[in-house]
């Protein structure tokens, strides 16, 4: 297929439990996508700014970041704050996915950029289902 472009699903979340809960809710909406899953902002912010010893973005690959606000290192809202502030970057688009509600922060991250921000629901069942329609609205948006 001509000009295909692979997109890779970036998962910036501390907690490991969370990060297996956001990769089961995806792949059970059906998506297949290549994910990646980075522990800090500072791990993330060093695969797509390329500095660091680890892994580094790919020219070719196309990315969607999916961010939590609350970790070690960096927070969320700084690595969004960089992301779209980078030339390289600012088109990439951004799901700020936590636990944070805050109407203040809410607004600090659209307004810095982010193209959807979902809290996190501390019920189990209501967070599983979130994730799955985030993976329909992903299928949807990729084709």
């Amino acid at each position: 297929m001509q000009g295909y472009r692979e997109l890779v699903i970036l998962i910036v979340e501390d907690d490991d439990g969370h990060a297996e809960l956001i990769r089961e809710g995806l792949m059970d909406a059906g998506l297949c996508n290549r994910i990646l899953r980075f522990a800090d902002g500072e791990a993330a912010w060093n695969f797509l700014s390329g500095s660091g010893d680890g892994a580094q973005m790919e020219s070719t690959v196309r990315y969607l970041l999916l961010l939590d606000i609350n970790m070690p290192k960096m927070d969320g809202v700084e690595v969004l704050q960089r992301v779209k502030a980078d030339p390289r970057l600012k088109e990439m688009p951004v799901i700020m996915l936590t636990t944070t509600d805050d109407p203040r922060e809410v607004e600090e991250c659209y307004r810095l950029g982010c193209n959807i921000y979902i809290t996190k629901p501390v019920d189990f069942a209501v967070f599983a289902e979130s994730l799955k329609r985030l993976g329909l609205f992903l299928q949807v948006v990729t084709v």
